[in-house]
């Protein structure tokens, strides 16, 4: 395996050299290979496209790493190629064939995650990736995720570890591991504080059992017994497990699935091996590369202002609502808490199907902006309205659906400000209306309709105002021009309005755009005299003169 090494890395160099500028193999290819087999003297020439040799070599090097015994170094170095590989893929449909002819030749190999040392998580066969919203990341049968947290192409590796000298160590002074029992008169909760993550879910969602700042921490007959085990299966960590009558409970059954959590740490699901050890369910893994008791997440993320970029920078109602994650935990809450014990909707929903819930979430997930799940999985707004067709739905029966799907909201953890729960509201009204409308005898709703599309009431978004609550923002700083100086847009106008103006008006024009600006000009500065712009405080004397100076000579840029 040596020499079939020190040959891919001598057909690595070459290329290096052929490709864009940036020696874009350099740290992840190269870098893992010399340090298997030193520098060789190998006499290596190729010809042809650039784009044919990278999949020669993807796929020479799969060949290898599909080898029993394979080294780190190896699998780190197939994980890059493989990915270069298939960005120069023409189309999906090649794309699509690339990865499967990759998956065939390393498919003998198991799905698993292995730790490299001082490097990043090697994950073989992976089922599904997920960012923090529920929507798919591009998978490739070998993968290098990041654990240093200084990549720039977050999820995957880099090989920033490299240069940061990042160290996967542990801290001597972590928590200990230690499973600590609290008993109460039907569950008994374990915790083990070493491998928590502090994710808070179960501080967050159940209070009265996990009470943050009071000894003992767990209090077990706080709640429902129900409600006390589906805390603890939520925990994402694993730290939470839970006995009844002295046999321990058992773990949700889920597909293997790895979640690239926001600002967190990798979220992993479904009994996927770690280093071999198959014996967890679900784990969380550093993603920060500060944990004390790495790989293990240990909340760490929090101390050292971890953070990824936003994904948008006008989120709508899908982003802001948490994404799939969070409507799948209101849907399950909803189906499982409140309508079992609710005597209207307990008999209307008996003989639901066990995915109802997920469909559900698919379903607003759709209809607030996310994929179009329900559409290419369920069938799209026709399988809606055939699941409702001749149930005759009363309006009893969808005051209390609506009064209940708000309290799974809240217990979900959903967004709770006035702007996110106005439109969420207002979409539950309406679509349980016309729920109701499409399912008594002799209605004929439209066919073949799309799935709705929500957005925010009357276009008001959050950060759209100031909440009384908040502590008094500081007002801009803005030059005042000289009496013979010109006025200019970008050093004097756009300095006035602050990142929430822009927001407040966005549906309207742009605030921070001078061609915007310039053609509003009149109305706003109206609007700016009456008082009514912006909403926390008309401006002084100086600014509105300032702002009518600028329209005498002309909007200058």
């Amino acid at each position: 395996m040596t020499t079939a090494m020190a040959d891919l890395l001598a057909r690595a160099r070459l290329l290096d050299g052929d490709l864009a500028p940036g020696h874009p193999l350099s740290e992840t290819v190269i870098r893992p290979l010399a340090a298997l087999v030193g520098e060789p003297e190998a006499d290596v020439t190729e010809t042809g496209p650039v784009a044919d040799r990278v999949w020669e070599l993807a796929k020479d090097a799969t060949r290898l790493r599909a080898q029993p015994g394979a080294p780190e170094g190896l699998i780190e170095a197939t994980a890059a190629l493989q990915h270069l590989a298939c960005l120069f893929a023409e189309d999906a449909d090649e794309l699509a064939a690339r990865i499967e002819e990759l998956k065939g030749i390393q498919g003998a190999l198991g799905t698993r995650i292995d730790v490299a040392v001082d490097g990043p998580y090697l994950v073989t066969n992976p089922v599904k990736i997920t960012n923090w919203l529920g929507e798919p990341i591009q998978t490739f049968p070998q993968m290098a995720l990041c654990r240093c947290g200084q990549s720039a192409t977050k999820p995957l590796c880099d090989g920033s570890h490299a240069r940061a000298g990042f160290s996967g160590e542990k801290d001597p002074a972590r928590t200990p591991e230690r499973r600590d029992a609290y008993e109460g008169t039907q569950v008994t909760v374990v915790d083990n504080r070493g491998i928590c993550a502090h994710s808070g879910f179960c501080t967050d969602r159940l209070s009265s059992v996990f009470r943050l700042g009071e000894e003992p921490f767990v209090a077990p007959d706080g709640d429902h017994v129900d409600e006390v085990v589906r805390a603890v299966r939520a925990c994402p960590s694993g730290a939470l497990g839970y006995e009844i009558e002295g046999r321990r409970g058992s773990d949700l059954e889920r597909e293997p699935a790895i979640e690239v959590s926001k600002d967190g740490p990798y979220r992993v699901t479904g009994g996927i091996p770690l280093d071999g050890d198959d014996t967890r369910e679900h784990y969380s893994l550093c993603r920060c590369g500060h944990s004390r008791n790495k790989p293990i997440c240990s909340g760490m993320h929090y101390y050292v202002n971890f953070a990824d970029p936003p994904l948008s920078e006008d989120p709508n109602l899908f982003e802001w609502a948490g994404g799939l994650p969070a409507l799948r935990r209101m849907t399950s809450i909803f189906y499982q808490k409140y309508v079992p014990r609710d005597e209207l909707l307990g008999p209307l929903f008996a003989r639901m199907s066990p995915d109802h819930p997920e469909r559900v979430a698919a379903w607003l997930a759709e209809t607030f902006g996310g994929p179009k799940l329900y559409t290419e999985q369920y069938g799209g707004y026709d399988h809606m309205v055939a699941e409702h067709a001749g149930k005759a739905l009363t309006e009893e029966w969808r005051a209390r659906w609506a009064q209940l799907i708000a309290k799974a909201a809240d217990d979900a953890g959903l967004p709770t400000d006035a702007e996110f729960r106005a439109a969420f509201v207002a979409y539950v009204e309406w679509g349980s209306r016309i729920a109701v409308e499409n399912s008594q005898p002799g209605a004929t709703p439209p066919p073949h309709m799309p799935v709705p599309q929500w957005w925010w009431v009357c276009n008001a978004r959050p950060g759209s105002r100031v909440s009384a609550l908040a502590p008094a923002a500081e007002k801009p700083e803005v030059r005042l021009p000289q009496a013979d100086e010109p006025v200019s847009f970008a050093d004097h106008i756009k300095p006035l309005f602050r990142e929430m103006d822009r927001r407040s008006m966005s549906f309207a024009f742009d605030l921070w755009s001078h061609a915007d600006v310039t053609t509003h000009a009149d109305a706003i500065l109206l609007r700016l005299r009456q008082g009514t712009m912006p909403c926390d405080g008309a401006w002084p004397a100086e600014h509105l003169d300032l702002f009518a100076r600028w329209i005498d000579e002309g909007t200058q840029p």
